[in-house]
């Protein structure tokens, strides 16, 4: 028997279209699988009053906490503080370090930990709790902390739009632009910085003096944690978003209906553990990242 041309011309695209078909299917199916989940692990009670930001001391085992307190509104009021988390989620030392006004931004560099706290940073032993402030010329409202690996510190400005760079015992700022709509957070990386507007809901990389948007749509962005080639994007008012190395944003947790906020978040890759201080939620939530 003949077989027709035209009907072997259709049998060809009808497989190349089956296979092609699979291929999509298996090419979606890793894209999906690559994406973050979040399995609640532990979360602490509502003692901790404002807390803004978490970061994880492997030296000690330990989560440190900056909470705002009653008053978290910008003012010299002293009734800030930090606070001492077991891996667990328990409260090791509610008040670990008293008298602050609004700390916010962590960054730890051997045993020292540094907490920004609005025009102030505070500069805490961990060995021991002493704590000591210097007031940063020109600074307003300090924020988001990180540092680099030469043990250089970077704070955010949110009042200016400014980052600024303390190297040793000099602090200068460095940059500043109001196409950020207020900067929150900050993320260094080797040859660029990440950064988040608060008002701008938008993620920028900073190189050199070029400044680049790579997302938006994030309303109130926080903080920037890296995880692999991607990134986990904080928004205080509670959404959770995971961004991958083309910057292609998704949604993977919202607290935002209960009024349960994320703020300046923690993730600690050894153990996909992601750690979210929940503001006027008045607690920290642990998320085993799968």
């Amino acid at each position: 028997m003949k077989f027709s041309p035209i009907l072997a011309l259709a049998a060809s695209a009808l497989i190349s279209s089956c296979s092609s078909s699979e291929n999509q299917t298996e090419e979606n199916s890793e894209i999906e699988s690559s994406i973050p989940t979040l399995i609640q692990l532990w979360e602490t009670d509502t003692t901790l009053i404002t807390p803004e930001s978490v970061i994880y001391d492997k030296a000690h085992d330990v989560y440190y906490v900056s909470c705002m307190g009653a008053n978290p509104s910008g003012e010299f009021d002293g009734n800030g503080y930090i606070a001492k988390l077991a891996l667990d989620g328990e409260i090791i030392d509610s008040k670990w370090v008293t008298d602050l006004n609004d700390p916010k931004g962590l960054a730890l560099v051997g045993n020292t930990l540094y907490a920004t706290d609005l025009n102030k940073v505070v500069t805490i032993n961990t060995e021991t709790g002493e704590a000591s402030s210097e007031v940063i010329d020109g600074a307003e409202y300090l924020n988001d902390a990180a540092s680099a690996p030469n043990g250089d510190l970077i704070f955010t400005d949110t009042n200016l739009n400014t980052i600024f760079i303390k190297s040793g015992d000099e602090t200068s700022a460095i940059f500043t632009d109001s196409t950020f709509q207020r900067l929150n957070g900050v993320y260094h990386e080797a040859n660029r910085y990440l950064l988040a507007g608060f008002g701008s809901g938008k993620l920028f990389t900073l190189e050199g003096n070029t400044l680049t948007t790579v997302a938006d749509g994030m309303n109130t962005a926080d903080g920037i944690e890296a995880i692999g080639d991607g990134y986990f994007i904080s928004c205080w008012d509670g959404h959770l978003y995971y961004l991958d190395s083309e910057w292609n944003k998704t949604l993977i947790n919202d607290t935002s209906a209960d009024k349960i906020g994320a703020a300046d978040i923690d993730f600690i890759a050894d153990g996909k553990v992601l750690v979210v201080p929940t503001f006027f939620g008045n607690k920290v939530v642990a998320y085993g990242v799968d």
